[in-house]
This record gives C-alpha cells, sequence and structure tokens, in this order.
C-alpha cells in the first residue's frame, strides 16, 4: 500500500509524492491507494493535478516543445542574449549543454505518469457511468497530447501507459502515435456531445487534436520511419492507420471528427475582426495604439469574456511566484517580450522581455509577394521602424535582431490615468491586488491565455483533409480576402502558415508537408542587426545551415544526456552524437 501526499497549491491540487506504509496498516485519516480515489470526486481532484502539467511546464517555457516550435520553424530566427544561447541552438537546429530541454522530458512524463493513475483508478471508482466516462476521456486526451509533443520533440520515446517505476526501451514510432490516436480517438467517443467553457478540455477538443495528430503522424511517416524516409521530399500521405487495439482508423473516420466539430460543437470564428483575437486590443490598450485607434476594436478576451474561437488554452492568475508557482504566469510572452530595456514608450504597446523568436525576414516577404493584401500580415507582425522612439539593439548584446517583432504572444502594456505606463495591462483589466509578486512586475504579470488550438486551425485542417475550399473561404472572409475558387495543397500551406502564424504549428506543418529543408533555407543571408550594427543571418557557418542540419535530424532533437545515464535502453537520435550538433554561440 503506498501513501499518496497532495499539495494544495493556488488552484492546483498536485500530486508531489509516495511514501511506503506497513502492508497490514488501516490508515484512516491519509489517502493510500486502498482508500483513494474512491469517488468520482476524487478522481476531479486528480485530474486537476494532470492540468496542472500545462502550467508546470510553462515554468520553463525554454525547453518546451511549443517554444521549440517556434524557434526552429522557418518563421522565426532564435534572438535573444549573447547567453541566451539556448535560443539560437534550437533556431540553429542545435544543442547547447547536455541538457538542454531535460526539465520538459521530466515534466511531460510527471503529467503522462498522473493521467495514467486516473485511468488505472476509474474502474474500481464509484459514481454515474457517464461521468466515469468524460473523466476517462480527458485522462486520455491530456495522455495524447503530452506524449504528441513528446514524439514531435524526440521521435522515438519510451511509452508508459501504467502508473510506473522501470526503464522502457524507446517505442517505434507506429506504436507511439497509433497510441496517440487511439487515445484521441477515445477521448472524443468517451466525452458529451457538448462544448466546456471551464478550463477543461471536450468532446469537439479532441476532435481537433486528432486532426491535429492525424496529419502529422500521416505525413511525417508517410515513406516510412528512417531518417532518409523522414527527410525526403516525397509527399503522399497514408490513408489508414493500425491501432493498438487491433482496430484501423482510417481518414474517412478522421474527416467524420472534424466534420463533427465544425459542425456541432458550437465553437466559432470571431468573425468581427482578426486583431480582436489578440491582447494589444483590450480596453486599455486599443484606443492608444496607432494601429488599432479608433477603429471599433474589442479584445475577445476582455475582463475574462470567453472567446468563441478558443478550443484549448493554458490559463494564468495572480499567484505567480519565482519560487513556487511561476508557471501560474505566462513565461512565453516574458521571453517573446521586446529586449531592450527600453522606456515603455519606445516600445508600446509591446512590453519588454527576453527577445526570443525575431520575426524571419523571409516570412515578410513571402507574405507580401504571395498575399500582400492580407491584413492578417500587420495584425501579427510589428515593424519596429514604425515605432517613433524604438532603438535598435536595445540591449548591444541582441542577437539575430531584424526589423519585425511578432505581436501575438507578446507582454502587452497600457498607458495608467496619470500618462505613466504600466508593464502589462492586467495590472489595470485585474487591479492591482493580490498579486503574489506585487503589481509592476514585467516578468510576471502577463496572465492572458495561451491558446493551444483555435478554431480556424480545425476549418484548415477541413479542408486539408477534404480537399476543399470550404475551410479555407471561411478563414479568408474573416481576413477580409476574396475566396478561392479550387483547393490546392500550396494554397492550404499557405493559409495555415498565415492565419496561424507565430502559435507553434508552423515547425510540424512543415516537416509533415516534407518541405522543411528547403523552407528552412531560405532564412540563410536575410538581413539582421548583430549587437545593434547590420549584418546577415549566417546559419550556414554554424555546423552546416539550416538544411543540413535538417536532413541530419528529421527536426527531432537531442535526448538529454542526463535520460540516457538513468535508462541505458534508450538510443541517441541521429545528427546528435558528435561535435557537428554542438552550439558554442554567435
Amino acid at each position: 500500500m503506498k501513501k499518496i501526499s497532495y499539495y494544495l497549491g493556488a488552484a492546483l491540487l498536485t500530486t508531489v509524492g509516495f511514501t511506503s506504509c506497513t502492508l497490514d496498516a488501516v490508515n484512516y485519516t491519509e489517502m493510500t491507494t486502498e482508500n483513494y480515489p474512491a469517488t468520482t470526486a476524487d478522481v476531479e481532484q486528480m485530474l486537476t493535478g494532470v492540468y496542472q502539467n500545462l502550467n508546470k511546464v510553462n515554468a520553463n517555457p525554454q525547453m518546451s516543445f511549443l517554444y521549440l516550435s517556434m524557434l526552429a520553424s522557418d518563421d522565426n530566427l532564435g534572438g535573444g542574449g549573447t547567453n541566451d544561447k539556448l535560443m539560437q541552438a534550437m533556431d540553429l537546429l542545435l544543442n547547447y549543454q547536455q541538457n538542454m530541454t531535460r526539465q520538459f522530458w521530466i515534466d511531460r512524463y510527471e503529467g503522462i505518469d498522473r493521467a495514467n493513475r486516473v485511468l488505472l483508478a476509474l474502474p474500481d471508482v464509484e459514481g454515474d457511468e457517464a461521468m466515469k466516462n468524460g473523466y476517462e476521456g480527458e485522462a486520455k486526451f491530456m495522455r495524447a497530447f503530452f506524449y504528441y509533443e513528446l514524439c514531435s520533440q524526440y521521435g522515438r520515446v519510451p511509452l508508459v501507459l501504467t502508473p510506473a517505476s522501470e526503464m522502457l526501451p524507446q517505442a517505434a514510432p507506429s506504436e507511439a502515435w497509433g497510441q496517440i490516436l487511439q487515445d484521441l480517438r477515445d477521448a472524443a467517443d468517451l466525452m458529451p456531445a457538448e462544448r466546456r467553457t471551464n478550463g477543461h478540455v471536450d468532446k469537439y477538443t479532441a476532435e481537433a487534436m486528432l486532426g491535429r495528430a492525424w496529419l502529422f503522424y500521416t505525413g511525417m511517416y508517410c515513406n516510412g520511419e528512417e531518417l532518409a524516409d523522414l527527410v525526403s521530399t516525397t509527399y503522399n500521405p497514408l490513408t489508414e492507420v493500425q491501432l493498438p487495439d487491433g482496430t484501423m482508423l482510417t481518414k474517412q473516420d478522421v474527416i467524420a471528427y472534424i466534420d463533427d466539430c465544425v459542425q456541432k460543437s458550437g465553437y466559432s470564428l470571431v468573425m468581427s475582426d482578426y486583431r480582436n483575437l489578440w491582447a494589444y486590443t483590450n480596453r486599455f490598450t486599443v484606443e492608444d495604439y496607432d494601429y488599432t485607434a479608433e477603429q471599433g476594436l474589442k479584445w475577445v478576451e476582455d475582463d475574462n469574456a470567453i472567446n468563441p474561437e478558443s478550443m484549448f488554452a493554458i490559463k494564468y492568475n495572480k499567484l505567480a511566484d519565482w519560487q513556487t508557482t511561476i508557471g501560474y504566469a505566462n513565461g512565453y510572452a516574458l521571453h517573446f517580450g521586446i529586449r531592450g530595456g527600453q522606456a515603455y514608450e519606445n516600445t508600446f504597446p509591446f512590453g519588454q522581455g527576453w527577445g526570443a523568436g525575431p520575426v524571419a525576414p523571409n516570412l515578410v516577404e513571402d507574405w507580401e509577394n504571395i498575399e500582400s493584401s492580407d491584413m492578417r500580415r500587420d495584425a501579427s507582425i510589428q515593424n519596429v521602424n514604425a515605432l517613433p522612439n524604438y532603438t535598435k539593439g536595445g540591449w548591444a548584446d541582441f542577437i539575430q535582431e531584424t526589423d519585425y517583432f511578432e505581436k501575438k504572444q507578446a507582454p502587452i502594456t497600457a498607458i495608467k490615468d496619470d500618462g505613466t505606463y504600466t508593464c502589462n495591462f492586467e495590472n489595470l483589466m485585474y487591479g492591482t491586488d493580490g498579486w503574489t509578486q506585487g503589481s509592476e512586475n514585467m516578468q510576471l504579470n502577463s496572465i492572458h491565455d495561451l491558446v493551444l488550438i483555435r478554431f480556424a486551425d480545425v476549418l484548415l485542417m477541413q479542408s486539408e483533409l477534404k480537399e476543399d475550399v470550404s475551410g479555407i473561404n471561411r478563414v479568408r472572409e474573416r481576413a477580409g480576402l476574396s475566396p478561392i475558387a479550387a483547393y490546392s495543397l500550396e494554397a492550404l500551406q499557405n493559409e495555415r502558415r498565415w492565419e496561424l502564424a507565430f502559435e507553434g504549428v508552423r515547425w510540424n506543418d512543415i516537416r509533415r508537408w516534407h518541405i522543411a529543408a528547403a523552407a528552412l533555407a531560405k532564412q540563410e543571408n536575410v538581413p539582421i542587426y548583430h549587437l545593434g550594427a547590420p549584418s546577415t543571418n549566417t546559419a550556414q557557418n554554424y555546423n552546416g545551415g539550416y538544411a543540413t542540419r535538417y536532413n541530419a535530424t528529421a527536426g527531432f532533437f537531442k535526448i538529454p544526456e542526463g535520460e540516457l545515464s538513468l535508462n541505458s535502453q534508450l538510443v541517441q537520435n541521429q545528427g546528435w552524437t558528435d561535435a557537428t550538433s554542438e552550439y558554442g554561440g554567435w
């Protein structure tokens, strides 16, 4: 029998450890595996711990798959300062130090263990079967999401499906992705047909995630599982996948799930204006920002309003503390904030941060050449030359700085009644009281949602799977663009790039379409600023450049050395076993 210890955090119940107790003891005052969970209320507490893993990873965003998927893509460079070698390494598909992303590996496996414990306990729990089915669906969704990120980042990883401490070898991609798809299919089937707005995932979120996982696996692995197959430029996606339970999941099955999501979920596009999706249109900032003033814009999440387009998001609160609960603040906003320590009036309405992910000039050029009238470009990208007082170079150590800064993940400032600036608009919207670390803390006061799946993505997946223009044209209509007459993969690829820019999906898109090496190479020799001086992005000088590194790795990153030393059954990924994979600095 095991005694279960729980830590009651600010808003979440979190499993933190297990200790042994005597086999013949009867414990009436502590939770053990013999008396907990006993009810569906107990299971709901356990599920809270599963969801908390989203915030735990957020405590170290620079190690996460979402962060990597931004910097490694062809739309962002690495950025940061001379000491921020991890940022630049991710951009260059290189490694910095032995355990560059190990905390992400550890944290995600902790989340998987928590989900496994829920699934193990449910059959013996008393309660309504429909409610138990819903909880099973949530646990399977979260397990699948955690594995989606791990398998996307590392390729072959151990597939742990029960609470266990033994070391396992890496699973074959077909085994791991089959389990991901099966979990998501089951989650969609188990959860009730209702949209949820309480922070929990629902049936339709599972259908959306099933589409995302299906498109990646059936595209990325369409030629086979060896490195040469993965970096081949041949793209002919699979149309059926055998699942671990022996059933077959087909493309038509996935289309049916996506159609159900589009037609019945209740999620919808924010049709008023694309810019209303982003926090710079909040009511405390919108009229002071020249780009948005006097246009009737209103952030869809003003004052905790429900975003009808947000299907899966990480939530934050005022209780972030550097020592214990840092994950309760939006650390991605901090990392993607403007580097330089300049006065807020110089960068308004964008706040300060570490300068990760400067926008790659090749994206701006492609957008201008292909869809020059697309309002989403200026809605997503700030040309810093249009900020009257912005100083290029800022901090003199800025690496890979460009003329462009992305707006979607940024911290947003506001002007107070007395004319001074607050570091984050949240101080005005939610009040200056109650912050664990006090107000005017630019590192912890960004608490607006980080949206992981939007309904627009589902519409574009629908068009891609069905090879029609319906979803594409709904998205284009919102952007004020004319419809396209006929479907093409190129049109779909462009639409995803414009609509979902800087939302963490581009990296897996170019990999699964087998265009990654060519797309990444377009970042080489684009204009940048190095330590404030004009320069070029000479990535080819760093261990061969983007295409060379992609073809050596297929975009899978190094398994942390600490994990290899713990588990002798793990085998390092190709492209990470010699000095050509190491980054020493710009």
